[in-house]
């Protein structure tokens, strides 16, 4: 829903200004469109319909897992894909994972959307639709931006979306913003003052191997990066939160996991999430559950806290960037 566009829209149409308001309140609630918003005229429902889009996006093609976990592929009206997906949990959360770009520039080795040429920085309509979607399958509260592209490299329109999440179901405090450690855009999220988590993309803390797998840290090395997730801990109080997928035989050796330990201080600044690998046709494999477990066990030793996230909807190619590259093939 492009709320500029609706407003625009309702102003030529001789509309109160109320009325946007009205229909963003049936849109966030989740209304599948504009029939359904029953405090409306039905010549206005009408004239909405053919003037301004329900959607920014249109979904081509959405998948779901013997777990729940569905996964939708869309294309913006300049027919960019984009993906997103929605996690379910036993414990009653709805997780969306969203995308901030159509593609990604920065080419991590062991994406699938690093394979992609990139396509453009997303809208915050466009991010928000994502969310909206899900929206009208049931009611979603957790929302993390690890989809398709780099946040920080959009963030404009990643804060703005972030500013209508809450009306959609999802506070800025269930909000997580992740970066692969595009320090300009870093910088910029600590000097912005809404609660949202921040998580790095880290993946290795070997800086000749992280820039192996990571080319960005040629550009900004790791140190730099640490050292503005440390700001951001400093000015919130909050963990900042350390992805790390496991490579199978490239980055999940004892040894690895000592320099990481090494690097992540002070320890309380961070909490790691082990990622168990969805193999996407990189040329990468995912580290066995023992390997992942030795690694854990580790960093805990050393006083980081560890967890080993749950793998979901790998029968459905959960992974970023698979659902495209399916469609593509």
């Amino acid at each position: 829903m492009d709320l500029t566009l609706l407003k625009t829209a309702l102003a030529d149409l001789g509309q109160p200004a109320y009325r946007a308001g009205q229909v963003w309140e049936w849109t966030a609630r989740g209304a599948t469109g504009y029939d359904a918003m029953t405090n409306l005229p039905a010549e206005l429902r009408s004239a909405l319909a053919e003037r301004v889009p329900f959607s920014t996006l249109e979904l081509v093609d959405q998948a779901e897992s013997r777990d729940g976990t569905v996964k939708a592929l869309f294309l913006t009206d300049d027919a960019r894909p984009v993906e997103a997906v929605m996690m379910r949990y036993r414990d009653g959360r709805r997780s969306i994972c969203v995308s901030s770009q159509s593609g990604c520039p920065l080419t991590c080795a062991f994406c699938a959307t690093g394979t992609m040429a990139f396509g453009r920085n997303l809208t915050a309509w466009e991010i928000v639709d994502q969310a909206l979607h899900f929206r009208r399958i049931e009611p979603i509260d957790h929302c993390v931006f690890m989809g398709m592209g780099e946040p920080m490299m959009n963030l404009d329109n990643v804060l703005a979306a972030c500013d209508l999440l809450p009306e959609v179901g999802v506070t800025h405090r269930r909000t997580t913003v992740s970066t692969v450690g595009w320090l300009p855009g870093l910088k910029q999220f600590n000097a912005q003052d809404r609660p949202l988590r921040l998580a790095l993309s880290l993946h290795s803390a070997d800086p000749e191997l992280r820039s192996e797998i990571m080319p960005v840290n040629d550009r900004y090395p790791l140190e730099d990066v640490l050292n503005a997730c440390r700001e951001q801990w400093h000015k919130t109080n909050r963990k900042v939160f350390v992805e790390y997928v496991m490579l199978g035989g490239v980055n999940d050796h004892t040894t690895h996991a000592r320099k990481l330990a090494a690097a992540l201080t002070p320890h309380e600044a961070f909490k790691v999430n082990l990622i168990p690998y969805n193999p996407t046709g990189t040329g990468f494999e995912g580290s066995g559950r023992t390997t992942i477990g030795a690694f854990r066990d580790r960093l805990q030793e050393a006083g980081v806290v560890a967890t080993v996230r749950l793998t979901r909807g790998r029968d459905i190619a959960a992974a970023c960037g698979q659902l495209v590259a399916e469609h593509a093939a």
